[in-house]
């Protein structure tokens, strides 16, 4: 292994149900909304790199109100090999980490509408973020 996550902590939390219509869409069907990752990473400095994994919930319908729930987690990640090449850092940065962080990123997302009420909250245990990479590098 190349690197080693040496810090994670959650980077920017944001959670508003604006109003009681919203609440009971959320609660009456929350198949109309859909969840997003996005990643973004950040050099510190030399051999070290921020990866920041969001996730937030977006409506699929027009007609829904949008709900401000997103989570960005930030792992602080050391290369450990100065020759590493361009291509191997873009991996790390866009699959294994997000990956080994994910568990905890779902966790704190889960909490939040668990606490605020809603109890089927249905997110994936895992993301194959190899199968995402892999789409993106084929378009």
């Amino acid at each position: 292994m190349n690197y080693k996550i040496i810090g994670k902590y959650i980077k920017k939390l944001n959670f508003n149900i604006p109003n009681t219509k919203t609440f009971f869409h959320l609660t009456k069907d929350i198949a109309n909304y859909k969840i997003n990752i996005d990643i973004k990473s950040n050099q510190i400095k030399q051999n070290l790199i921020e990866v920041t994994t969001s996730i937030n919930l977006t409506p699929t319908r027009e007609d829904f109100e949008k709900i401000n729930a997103q989570i960005d987690f930030s792992a602080i990640v050391e290369i450990s090999n100065n020759k590493i090449e361009k291509d191997e850092i873009e991996k790390i940065v866009l699959v294994s980490i997000p990956t080994e962080i994910y568990g905890d990123l779902r966790k704190v997302f889960v909490s939040l509408f668990e606490n605020s009420g809603f109890r089927d909250i249905k997110i994936n245990e895992s993301v194959d973020f190899q199968k995402l990479y892999d789409t993106r590098k084929a378009q």
